[in-house]
């Protein structure tokens, strides 16, 4: 009995030995999307991680400096690509981006569900992926313990009575600068934008270099800030974020925005599939994720500015505290292009000399 037991384990085990284990099969690597953004991007950890779960994918993103930066590194790498997708572009560069030609057309399907207004490309080389107006912003209480009227239109900025009290950005280092710059050749026109300027240096306008050293040390109204000028060049959507990162602190924000006609500027962000990709189809889908309720309803809160979808329900302190501009100033964006840097050297001459 013994023996035969023993038999039987000798061939059992033989058995095993002649099948072959079936070898596990690896889930297939991660591909890798490449999205070169500027600096202040931001998207919450969560959203992203939905799109590299549904596609398998690992999104990095390459951070390249200001719009204009990013836009320059794009095009001189246009022959061997740093990135799959651009993400940030504006239309105060975006002639100059389809003028060197590095984008690969694509259209999406869900670009139906946005403003044609905001639709500046026919060929479908880039979507719009949101908006924000740059307008003037003032404090509250400085306006109110002067009594001082608020000015309803650029020509009231050379006013003697709001001599010495507002602070701008350089338009050559400076995005919102760039669009106040607009925002007056908008007004006045080419031909006239320059006398508004000397006006407003003659009245004491003070420049910075970007918008940090404006809003945190120059502007009397932002939380902390030592500065004494009551109007800035900020955004739109500014007050909103005064009470939103106060952490409770505040129920009324301290500043508010002027979103008089033609005092503002609207800027537009696109994003687009850059030529040689090597992931065209995730690319795609990435462009349709940017389009989706899902990302859209992330961009308020973390880029302080409106998405693109106008069916996208808006956190309660957008809601609250932030207005769109009224007849926001309009430069074409081919105009833009051909005068951008005529227009900021004549600027300089007039205001830096």
């Amino acid at each position: 009995m013994k023996s035969r037991i023993v038999l039987m384990v000798i061939m059992l085990t033989l058995l095993a030995g002649c099948v072959k284990a079936t070898p596990a099969v690896s889930p297939e690597a991660p591909r890798v999307l490449r999205v070169m953004v500027y600096d202040s991007f931001s998207v919450s950890e969560d959203v992203i991680a939905r799109f590299e779960t549904a596609n398998n994918a690992t999104v990095q993103f390459l951070k390249a400096g200001d719009a204009g930066k990013m836009l320059n590194q794009a095009i001189l790498s246009r022959d061997n690509p740093q990135a799959d997708v651009l993400y940030g572009l504006d239309n105060t560069f975006l002639s100059r981006a389809l003028n060197a030609d590095i984008f690969e057309p694509y259209q999406a399907k869900n670009l139906s569900v946005i403003p044609k207004a905001l639709h500046l490309d026919n060929k479908y080389r880039v979507v719009p992926t949101d908006y924000g107006d740059v307008c003037l912003n003032y404090d509250k209480a400085y306006f109110a313990e002067h009594s001082l009227a608020l000015p309803q239109s650029l020509t009231d900025l050379t006013q003697p009575e709001y001599r010495g009290l507002l602070v701008v950005e350089n338009p050559a280092s400076s995005s919102p600068g760039l669009a106040f710059l607009l925002t007056t050749i908008g007004a006045f026109g080419a031909d006239g934008y320059l006398d508004f300027w000397e006006d407003l240096r003659a009245n004491d306008v003070l420049v910075v270099d970007g918008w940090d050293t404006a809003y945190y040390n120059e502007f009397s109204g932002s939380s902390g800030s030592d500065g004494v000028r009551p109007l800035v060049v900020s955004y739109a959507t500014s007050p909103a974020a005064e009470v939103y990162f106060s952490a409770g602190a505040l129920t009324e924000p301290p500043t508010g925005a002027i979103t008089a006609p033609g005092t503002c500027f609207r800027q537009v962000e696109f994003a687009g599939i850059l030529k040689g990709t090597q992931n065209r189809d995730l690319a795609e889908a990435f462009i349709e994720f940017l389009l989706s309720a899902d990302f859209q309803t992330d961009i308020p809160l973390q880029m302080w500015v409106f998405p693109a979808n106008p069916t996208i329900a808006l956190p309660q302190v957008f809601v609250e505290f932030t207005l769109e501009a009224v007849q926001p100033a309009e430069v074409p964006a081919e105009a833009i292009e051909a005068n951008r840097e005529k227009w900021i050297e004549a600027w300089a001459d007039v205001v830096l000399r």
